[in-house]
């Protein structure tokens, strides 16, 4: 099982930030910013910090990739 963060980037573009931004306006590492740019899991709340942050659903800033 794997996810894309891709989402969360373009959310991120659409809202003139960078990912710096981002760890600071949520109080995230930048290791766990790191791991989302690997695509590797990170804790809901980090994806509930963010959501919260744009005021959007978690298929808004990720999703789902099959590994067949």
């Amino acid at each position: 099982m794997s996810f894309s963060y891709n989402k969360l980037w373009k959310l991120l573009i659409d809202n003139n930030m960078k990912k710096d931004d981002l760890r600071k306006a949520i109080g995230i590492s930048s290791s766990t910013i790191a791991k989302m740019g690997k695509d590797e899991n990170v804790s809901l709340d980090v994806i509930d910090k963010i959501c919260e942050l744009f005021n959007c659903k978690v298929e808004d800033v990720l999703e789902y990739v099959s590994e067949e």
